[in-house]
């Protein structure tokens, strides 16, 4: 049957009228499309991106270029609009929810952000685990509520992004721990370290590396050294495959929260879009190990979802043309075989 569904949906793709193949890219991502949602004329509803926000205690070790703070003050800069995600998600007509994760800063209720801090930032995965198993399980049930409430409203396309100085040093330890590359291939410049910020971030994450040993299982990577964002991203990300939803994957962070996800539940891969290759070191090597092949190459590695909302339009294009571009059939034009 699937053999079938399959045949089925390259047979409607490649009678539109074009060479075969000549839309590239495009063809299989409206190919994944209808994998996802099992049917040959998928349509995309209510699309949203939830960004979320958390500090980490590794960032008292000098591993950013900012400072700690930075974290909270982009949140309140995403509530006032003045972000590039808001420029993003407003233009391409994407609500965008962002989610205090766990920012140590004291947000005033009464502002549109989701609530759900499960603590003041990590602790610092240098000294100790960054997270206890509790505060694990908390970004669980947090990060499937929030899908289940867009679920709920009719979205099927989801995007994930993220804000937390010092994250990009959680994600390449995530990297490493699950593809086995070498520190020095999976850490980069994050926010925009100098040569020495950068050996100083890599000789830190060393150490954090001799802390910890050797770790395979997903949970247990997490504690360690994830962040509550991360986690909650990764969460996400198989609630959202669960509920049958495209799952939209932005740059370096989210895509360590899908290597988490995909190692829990292989199954959730079918449902990633890889928006970008972040510019960012080791994205690259990420990508690879996933087999994914991004929908863009823009020299980005700003992160918060914006890898997401740019290539939100090409899934548009997938589907519109799948659904509105005649076939050779009904536009009267003679195959190559006939001319």
């Amino acid at each position: 049957m699937a053999a079938d569904f399959e045949q089925a949906i390259w047979q409607k793709i490649n009678t539109k009228t074009k060479p075969v193949g000549a839309l590239g890219q495009l063809e299989e991502l409206a190919a994944q499309l209808c994998r996802i949602q099992h049917s040959l004329t998928p349509t995309l509803q209510q699309p949203a991106l939830l960004v979320f926000a958390a500090d980490h205690g590794l960032a008292q070790e000098g591993v950013s270029a900012y400072p700690p703070e930075v974290t909270a003050q982009m949140v309140l800069n995403f509530v006032a609009g003045g972000a590039a995600i808001n420029c993003f998600t407003q233009q391409h007509g994407i609500q965008l929810d962002v989610i205090d994760a766990g920012v140590a800063h004291a947000f005033d209720p009464s502002l549109p952000i989701k609530h759900c801090k499960v603590a003041a930032g990590t602790a610092s995965s240098l000294q100790q685990a960054a997270m206890t198993e509790e505060q694990l399980h908390r970004c669980q049930e947090v990060a499937t509520e929030l899908v289940a409430e867009q679920q709920a409203r009719g979205c099927n396309v989801l995007g994930f992004g993220e804000m937390g100085i010092g994250n990009t040093s959680s994600a390449a330890l995530i990297m490493h721990y699950v593809t086995g590359a070498p520190l020095e291939a999976c850490v980069g410049r994050g926010t925009g370290l100098d040569d020495a910020g950068w050996q100083r971030k890599l000789s830190v994450l060393h150490r954090v590396r001799e802390q910890h040993g050797a770790l395979n299982d997903p949970e247990n990577i997490l504690a360690a050294v994830g962040g509550f964002e991360i986690a909650m991203i990764s969460y996400g990300m198989e609630a959202a495959a669960k509920a049958g939803m495209v799952v939209m994957v932005d740059g370096f962070i989210a895509t360590a929260a899908a290597l988490l996800c995909c190692q829990r539940t292989p199954e959730s891969r079918q449902h990633m879009v890889f928006c970008h290759q972040s510019d960012e070191d080791g994205h690259a090597l990420m990508l690879q190990h996933l087999e994914a092949n991004a929908l863009l190459k823009l020299n980005m590695r700003l992160g918060e979802g914006t890898g997401c909302a740019l290539a939100y339009p090409l899934l548009v294009s997938a589907q519109t043309f799948l659904r509105d571009m005649a076939s050779f059939d009904s536009a009267g034009v003679s195959t190559q075989a006939e001319q």
